[in-house]
């Protein structure tokens, strides 16, 4: 069936893979690196590019994302498809409900709580849609709720559901009919044998293309706070300078984060993935609990319901709004801040849908789709709402009792968890908490990026194991750093979200056909059993 998808080498260097997909990739990355690095204003023009991307295809994010949402959760919801299993009808899941989780979890979003729980909140504390047209206050008690209904639309039902839709696509071909766990497996299913491997071609080299810068922007953002970190523990001067992480400190921590993502991706799934995910999931629930025994505990408890309410309330509202007008101030204002925070937020979810649904896909099987989407839809957004109720609450309530006196608002996006943790706790405890907020964050950076890495060789083999040998674990592992040390001094954070904004919209086309493709395939598998 591998061979009937796609045509891998059965010698030399490329022995059990897809030669041709894995020389394009490279080849298109190593151009990008030689570009940013030997073109003065690469930084200039990316942003351009990203400007044209999101004038063209504003809409496109909006209604696909929300799509992916819909559907996702309708298949769960409707009696016939929810009860289908992703294998055979006794199939029985291969890892525990705690394990499946903490896998899914720390693959799907783990880093970004670290980054986001108190930022996320903050800034949307500071300015959203409702502050924008006058409905609430900047930094008034009245804009609380508004705050965390547009935080949740970022981290809620929505993203969850572009990963799910993947996965389940991905799964229920692997499992219930037999093909390799690929990216290209759904058009096969479809397509002629001689279309699909054509198609499936281009499909996996834009997977892959994602996968690396999606993971390349979550690496980015996720070293900035760790070296935030580190400089609080250690005090070294030259970690942060002028406010902001040093390029020498952020190169040596991609540098260390890839060694370490590339030794855990060498040992397997079921050993080094396995571990980091159940550490990491563990190491979590100790500093949750740790800011519900120190933090504002009342104040969480209270922004969990009014802001789950809100949410879900206007949901359908935020889902399908499209700002994109110039005629006044406000407009204009509406239109960028949804580029700058919808907009951007979807294509890194839509960018991380290969490696995370493959790995959701991965990890699933014995499930039925209404289990799985609980596990890959709703306890996540609870999850990730809990995160952002109870640290971001706990700066929040800081900042409205004066308590903080404006330090967490006033840091740098990447270093308020830290400053969070400083105007909390008293001096003796402020070490051993950041601490563990830094070995949290590498937990979850080298569980992100080795299943990032492991996925790249599935895909690059066609869903063969005998594919993902350990030659090219270190060689995608090493291509990794190197992209986002390259655009990391090309233009910083800046250039690796314009690379992912632009790099993210080929995938979303493909995610609409694998949608397409699974609703054409649970319809002619009923209707054979029928």
């Amino acid at each position: 069936m591998t061979e009937l998808i796609t045509r891998v080498e059965s010698t030399g260097f490329y022995a059990g893979q897809n030669r041709w997909v894995a020389i394009a990739v490279k080849v298109m990355v190593v151009s990008l690196v030689l570009w940013a690095s030997l073109a003065n204003d690469a930084g200039d023009i990316l942003m351009d590019i990203q400007s044209a991307t999101i004038g063209y295809f504003r809409g496109w994010y909006v209604y696909a994302s929300a799509a992916f949402m819909v559907m996702s959760l309708a298949l769960a919801l409707i009696p016939g498809t929810g009860r289908i299993r992703l294998g055979a009808d006794d199939a029985k899941p291969e890892f525990s409900r705690f394990a499946w989780f903490s896998m899914m979890f720390g693959a799907g979003i783990g880093v970004g709580m670290l980054t986001y729980s108190t930022a996320e909140p903050l800034a949307h504390f500071a300015n959203n849609p409702d502050v924008i047209m006058g409905a609430t206050t900047a930094f008034d008690r009245d804009n609380l709720a508004a705050a965390y209904k547009w935080t949740l639309l970022h981290y809620g039902l929505t993203p969850w559901g572009c990963y799910a839709i993947v996965g389940m696509s991905l799964a229920y071909f692997a499992y219930r009919r037999d093909m390799p766990l690929t990216i290209r497996s759904p058009f096969t299913a479809v397509l002629s044998p001689e279309s699909g491997r054509r198609v499936g071609a281009v499909v996996d080299t834009a997977a892959i293309l994602a996968t690396l810068i999606g993971i390349g922007v979550t690496i980015g953002y996720g070293v900035n706070q760790l070296t935030f970190g580190i400089d609080q523990i250690t005090n070294w001067q030259w970690l942060v300078t002028d406010g902001k992480p040093s390029l020498t400190a952020l190169s040596l921590a991609v540098i260390f984060l890839t060694l370490a993502a590339m030794l855990s991706a060498l040992s397997g799934i079921g050993r080094g993935i396995r571990w980091l995910s159940n550490l990491n999931m563990a190491l979590s629930w100790l500093l949750l609990v740790i800011f519900i025994v120190f933090g504002a505990t009342t104040f969480a408890a209270e922004m969990f319901v009014v802001g789950l309410t809100e949410y879900l309330q206007t949901i359908p509202t935020m889902s399908v709004t499209i700002w994109n007008g110039t005629d006044t101030e406000t407009a204009r204002a509406l239109s960028d801040w949804q580029a700058n925070w919808n907009i951007f937020y979807w294509a890194w979810w839509i960018a991380f849908t290969p490696f995370v649904g493959l790995f959701l896909a991965r990890v699933s099987q014995g499930r039925t789709i209404r289990e799985y989407v609980v596990g890959a839809i709703l306890l996540p957004s609870l999850m990730c709402f809990a995160w952002f109720c109870i640290i971001g609450g706990t700066a929040l309530d800081l900042e409205l009792r004066g308590i903080a006196d404006g330090n967490i608002l006033g840091a740098d996006l990447s270093a308020q968890l830290f400053a969070t943790v400083d105007s909390l706790f008293a001096a003796d405890w402020v070490l051993p908490v950041a601490t563990l907020c830094v070995v949290l964050l590498i937990t979850y950076l080298v569980t992100s990026a080795d299943s990032a890495v492991l996925v790249i060789n599935t895909i690059v083999s066609g869903g063969a194991p005998n594919g993902v040998r350990n030659r090219h674990i270190v060689l995608w592992s090493v291509v990794l750093g190197l992209v986002i040390i390259t655009l990391l001094f090309a233009g910083g954070m800046d250039a690796l979200r314009s690379v992912m904004i632009i790099g993210a919209l080929p995938f979303s086309a493909v995610m609409l056909f694998m949608l397409g493709a699974l609703i054409y395939g649970i319809w002619q598998d009923s209707r054979a059993a029928g």
